[in-house]
């Protein structure tokens, strides 16, 4: 796991507060290994395929052993582009380029998935179907992730070798103690179908949801489900110390970039949380695609788009 990987880095950085940086990885099957985990819960979180995240990392890095991940910890090749932190030097398109250095292995791809999702120019790769990897590969080649013009292959050849694609079909179809939530030495996989027997989960724009009780909050929701109240929290984009009201809707994954249907006409007394939430949409996309600031008052009878844009 990627915690033995990181005991003589974590322990040598305590001691001395300086970085240790350890033995290459033997397989790319050990790789894998190591952050298969990872890789899914940030499919969870940002929304980008867990073999996509993977594959980018194992060609970016040669599976940990390359001189930028194991000098500087860097495992998918991003350059400094105003990064103001730790920086590593060395020969790429250019002589002496400026990469980002991070303090382990997780930084870099927490990094990634945070690269990835604030750049305007792969927000596309957003709107494709999760399980579409061999989009997500060519539209990363397309939005000039690297400058290989064999890149969106070389990933999915990777991907295709190593089955990297079940780690996406194990988030979409519900592994949810694959997905990164809480384990223990048992397996709850089976158990987890009894658990659920009281309330029925339900699908909505590809995501699961569950209807609240009387009396829920998100706590009490989260242990039900084996899962982090946080998770909850940031969801359904709730606010601290928020609670149910009987038949809201509380997703169990993250909402997606746009809603199956075209457009929502708004009825008496929908807020856009509300739309948002009936949709599967998260709140920030629903006023983005229709050209709206946050907070923006809605009237009855207005149309919001939940696919594209609206005119300008």
């Amino acid at each position: 796991m990627v915690f033995r990987r990181h005991i003589c880095f974590l322990f040598f950085l305590i001691i001395t507060g300086h970085p240790l940086f350890c033995q290459p990885y033997e397989s790319v099957s050990s790789y894998i290994e190591s952050y298969g985990d990872i890789a899914r819960r940030h499919m969870e979180e940002y929304g980008i395929p867990a073999s996509i995240k993977l594959a980018q990392a194992i060609l970016e890095s040669g599976f940990g052993n390359s001189e930028l991940a194991v000098n500087a910890n860097n495992h998918f090749g991003i350059k400094c582009h105003g990064w103001g932190y730790a920086t590593y030097y060395k020969d790429d398109d250019k002589r002496n380029e400026c990469f980002r250095s991070y303090l382990s292995p997780v930084h870099s791809f927490e990094d990634h998935s945070e690269f990835l999702s604030t750049r305007p120019r792969y927000s596309f790769l957003f709107d494709l179907d999760p399980l579409n990897y061999k989009g997500w590969a060519r539209g990363l080649r397309e939005a000039g992730y690297a400058t290989n013009p064999d890149y969106s292959q070389l990933l999915i050849r990777i991907i295709e070798e190593h089955k990297l694609y079940y780690f996406d079909q194990k988030v979409i179809n519900g592994d949810l103690v694959a997905a990164g939530l809480p384990r223990s030495k048992k397996d709850h996989r089976h158990e987890a179908v009894d658990l659920y027997r009281e309330r029925e989960i339900r699908i909505n724009n590809r995501i699961k949801y569950v209807y609240a009780h009387k009396g829920d909050t998100p706590e009490s929701v989260a242990e039900e489900m084996q899962m982090w109240a946080w998770q909850l929290y940031r969801y359904n984009e709730l606010d601290e110390n928020s609670s149910f009201e009987k038949g809201d809707i509380v997703y169990l994954q993250p909402k997606r970039r746009r809603g199956e249907g075209n457009y929502h006409i708004v009825k008496q007394g929908e807020t856009m949380y509300d739309i948002s939430q009936l949709h599967g949409i998260r709140l920030e996309h629903l006023y983005r695609r229709n050209n709206m600031e946050p907070g923006t008052n809605i009237v009855p009878g207005q149309k919001i788009v939940l696919r594209g844009r609206v005119s300008d």
